[in-house]
């Protein structure tokens, strides 16, 4: 790696800062370490640091919907998240780095410092950075304008053919006749492919490390299996995304899909290689791009491959929400407030310890998620049709699974047995049902974070969730608990799609289940509304939340749950009475024990204080 001498000079002349400037800039940051698949940032949370990639490559992209537009990649030298200098607004778009990379970063506080000490180049470099980003926006701005004056305007009718006859397709396009016959067949969710952009990487990893393997077997000539290779790098880069139109309903065990991507494969490879599209003498979607598969093997181990990449983004947000919430557990920790069971007075415990369980419950999803994920690593590919491997060579199964290692970079591995890897969605079942305990934890936290933030007059009003919109068009003033709100639906969706996934794997009949592809919708939308959920209550909830330190505390002292502690001294009957004659009267447990007389006033409040019963404590004899 160069010195930071060496990259801030390099970075000066590509911005036209003044070294100086620069130098000041970054010299209170460091190097913060990124891991292949990590993100840096999400769109919508804060704007935390502005950074200098050092090392590697940085993704980033627009929209968390499913789908989310590849916008442009960052190498040595780029700023990046510089728009930390102009505003304390959200992140406009997410960042994330495929093979890892290696950022020098700067804090929002140590910007602070910067424009409070040295003015001068603070605005100097907020005045070229805003000059950058005014560049960027134009340079989209062409692109846009350029994307959709080519497209529209230029083009023409080809025909193509399949066992079923021919249809007209226009040349902007890049799929082919069977994707034209899926669009026609499978009018159903209007959710095409093209919302879920890991599973178009799937299928680019699957036919690329397909044309490897076909060309060591002699299978493929060089020709076809470099255009293949660059198509296949092109949508991995972003590229052709749009062309994957297929709905995500459909019948055929996944069959429209795959030759969705076969088209497209093999009609972009066709113009790498000088031909039309529709020229499939050259470059064929089943002959060359499908050479050595099967929908049957392709379809499961995409799906497989598209839910790993999920889950490492899913993984990634509830990682941020536990983190939000362990900062709470550390804020709380001193606000004395009473637990309770069944919707009842139980006992004293702190704000920050039920944060802190809170907390608990994400990671234990997460561990839970982990160790379900490892079962998707197993994959059939080779297995073609049934899982005999006909019309593929001798060895084609463990080569293609390490062409497919090469070019992932996941630890896959070739199934025990391909006829029951073909036929067998068991693996879906299990994180799914993983997902659902996730989505479990999460409402129930969310249950929790309305009830507690309930009033605030009238209900407990224990802590304060941010208010971010009004929440009654007819009530004025009322702010409602929105965000808990809307993750509890996700929870809700997550619960009802584990449902549908596993009567759909148990519709497998014989050799193959034809239902994988609303498996494949409800796992992979489920994993991007739970990610999306995360990032939402972390960023919008978790971290404006505020205590009512004095009301937690008057709850505490007017409980009658106090009297759990009196057990060991006065006997459980004594201190039944002492509990039902204070409800009774309205009077609180410590003033009624000494008036009887039962306990001295200074062991008393050595027992009643709160702070020691929110920890075990040794009861004298």
């Amino acid at each position: 790696m160069e010195t930071l001498n060496n990259i801030l000079e390099q970075f000066a002349k590509t911005t036209g800062l003044g070294r100086d400037d620069i130098k000041i800039l970054f010299e209170k940051g460091k190097n913060f370490t990124y891991q292949a698949g990590e993100w840096l940032f999400h769109e919508s949370t804060p704007r935390r640091w502005a950074g200098l990639v050092i090392e590697g490559e940085i993704e980033i992209i627009r929209g968390t919907h499913g789908s989310s537009k590849h916008l442009a990649t960052f190498n040595f030298g780029a700023i990046i998240g510089e728009s930390a200098l102009l505003e304390d607004l959200t992140h406009a778009t997410s960042a994330f780095t495929r093979k890892g990379a290696i950022v020098w970063q700067i804090n929002r506080e140590e910007l602070d410092e910067l424009k409070n000490e040295r003015p001068d180049v603070f605005y100097r470099v907020v005045a070229r950075v805003a000059q950058r980003i005014g560049e960027r926006l134009r340079k989209a701005s062409e692109t846009k304008t350029g994307v959709e004056g080519i497209g529209y305007l230029v083009g023409g009718i080809r025909r193509e053919r399949d066992s079923l006859g021919e249809r007209e397709l226009s040349n902007n396009v890049y799929y082919g006749v069977q994707t034209a016959r899926a669009l026609e067949n499978f009018q159903i969710s209007a959710i095409p492919l093209s919302n879920f952009e890991h599973m178009i990487d799937a299928l680019a990893f699957i036919k690329k490390a397909a044309a490897l393997a076909n060309f060591d077997l002699e299978e493929l000539e060089q020709e076809k299996t470099q255009a293949i290779c660059a198509a296949c790098d092109e949508i991995l880069e972003g590229k052709l995304h749009e062309q994957f139109v297929v709905d995500m309903f459909q019948g055929g065990a996944g069959t429209s899909t795959n030759m969705n991507a076969n088209e497209v494969i093999a009609n972009r490879g066709l113009e790498l290689m000088g031909h039309r599209p529709g020229e499939y003498d050259f470059l064929h979607p089943n002959d060359d791009i499908n050479c050595s598969q099967s929908t049957n093997d392709v379809y499961p181990t995409a799906v497989k491959i598209a839910a790993i990449l999920s889950l490492k983004d899913l993984i990634t947000a509830m990682e941020e929400l536990k983190e939000a919430l362990d900062l709470k557990a550390i804020e709380f920790a001193d606000v004395l407030k009473m637990g309770r069971t069944e919707n009842q007075d139980a006992v004293p415990m702190t704000l920050g310890q039920e944060f802190k369980a809170y907390s608990m419950m994400i990671a234990s999803g997460i561990k839970a998620l982990r160790t379900a994920g490892e079962e998707l690593h197993e994959i059939n590919m080779g297995a073609t049709a049934i899982g005999t491997g006909i019309n593929s060579p001798p060895g084609y199964a463990d080569l293609v699974t390490n062409r497919l290692v090469e070019v992932s970079g996941l630890t896959l591995k070739k199934a025990q047995n391909l006829v029951e890897s073909t036929q067998n969605s068991g693996c879906f079942v299990q994180i799914s049902g993983t997902l659902k305990r996730s989505a479990v934890q999460l409402s129930k936290i969310c249950n929790d974070l309305r009830w507690l933030s309930s009033g605030p007059r009238c209900g407990l009003n224990e802590i304060n969730l941010p208010p971010i919109q009004p929440g009654s068009s007819i009530m004025p003033g009322k702010v409602n608990p929105v965000i808990p709100e809307v993750v509890n639906q996700i929870c809700y969706q997550i619960i009802g799609y584990d449902a549908v996934i596993a009567m759909a794997a148990e519709a497998s009949e014989l050799e193959l289940n034809m239902a994988e592809p609303i498996i494949a919708y409800d796992l992979l939308h489920g994993m991007l509304l739970l990610k999306n959920a995360c990032i939402t209550l972390a960023s919008k909830c978790i971290a404006g939340i505020e205590a009512n330190r004095d009301r937690c505390r008057e709850y505490v002292e007017n409980s009658i749950g106090l009297v759990t502690a009196l057990n060991p001294y006065l006997g459980y009957e004594r201190s039944a009475a002492i509990a039902k004659e204070a409800l009774k009267h309205g009077t609180k447990v410590y003033d009624l024990v000494l008036e009887k007389g039962w306990i001295t006033k200074d062991k008393l409040d050595d027992i009643l204080k709160p702070e020691n019963m929110t920890d075990p404590r040794k009861i004298p004899k």
